[in-house]
């Protein structure tokens, strides 16, 4: 199924921005109300500030705000970006002052967030299989779209996303960071990207990004038959890019050996470990 993406367009507040505000003193002050995306000047009179939605908040209120979590005003009120639904729990992270936060869903969060903030550990991957002007990609996990996004920032003119959790879409629309899936290159597929990838025609993506999971989450996406899947609808010369993580480092197993193996089998060659992720090619003439 086919999803139209509808951002919405709320102020957002971390507690780094409630402080720059209780310290400022009344005046005006340039904040982000976007999570470092842009500024905007906010008035502080009388214990509470105004912002330039006309939303007033109380000062008292800021002073509750903790630490990574991420704030949406409404009518004058502060929720936390956070929700149960299915028995999971999502909610948005802020690792870093003024920039992308990640989503976690259940307590596992979907980017890597130490010595890299997740919109890095997105360009990095995008950047892995170079993604190049108007490319059509294959993207597989869209999360929060951050990968979709670094894809149209690199020029690719059609991007495929598939998200199999309409809770993620949820949380990607209060989400600033992931205002631009709404650009027009980009298609979201909700459903099971197992069985969804079967209707894809040969041959018809320069790039796939697979970005599961862990393997114990959606073993589906680390299969043979998936991998299969993915070298049919590769063009000849097509690039591979699959995150794996670091599974099983603690127990000493080498999940991505087996991915290795099982993308050798399907036909992929120049097979390597990038980073956190496996990138492999399919080859000419096939």
């Amino acid at each position: 199924m086919i999803v139209k993406f509808k951002p919405v367009i709320l102020p957002v507040i971390t507690k780094w921005v409630a402080e720059k505000i209780l310290k400022s003193g009344d005046g005006e002050l340039e904040v982000s109300l976007d999570l470092g995306l842009s500024k905007a000047k906010v008035t502080i009179s009388g214990g509470s500030v105004s912002l330039p939605t006309g939303d007033v908040i109380s000062l008292k209120v800021l002073e509750k705000l903790e630490e990574g979590d991420v704030y949406i005003v409404r009518e004058n009120e502060i929720f936390k970006a956070e929700f149960f639904a299915e028995g999971k729990y999502y909610r948005l992270f802020a690792p870093y002052p003024e920039d992308a936060p990640t989503l976690e869903i259940s307590g596992i969060r979907m980017h890597r967030t130490e010595e890299v903030t997740p919109w890095e550990d997105a360009k990095m991957k995008v950047v892995s299989i170079k993604v190049f002007p108007n490319a059509s990609v294959l993207d597989i996990g869209t999360g929060l779209g951050y990968t979709a996004i670094w894809s149209i920032n690199f020029g690719a003119s059609s991007i495929m996303t598939i998200e199999k959790d309409q809770n993620v879409l949820k949380m990607a629309e209060i989400n600033p960071w992931s205002r631009k899936l709404a650009d027009t290159r980009i298609t979201i597929l909700l459903g099971d990207a197992s069985e969804l990838i079967e209707k894809f025609d040969d041959c018809l993506f320069d790039r796939v990004i697979n970005d599961p999971p862990r393997f114990a989450l959606a073993g589906e996406l680390y299969s043979r038959e998936f991998y299969y899947e993915i070298f049919r609808v590769l063009k000849p010369k097509g690039w591979l890019y699959h995150y794996v993580g670091e599974p099983g480092k603690r127990r000493r197993k080498d999940i991505p050996a087996g991915v290795i193996k099982r993308l050798k089998e399907c036909g992929f060659e120049k097979i390597r470990r990038q980073d956190v992720g496996i990138v492999a090619r399919k080859p000419a003439g096939v």
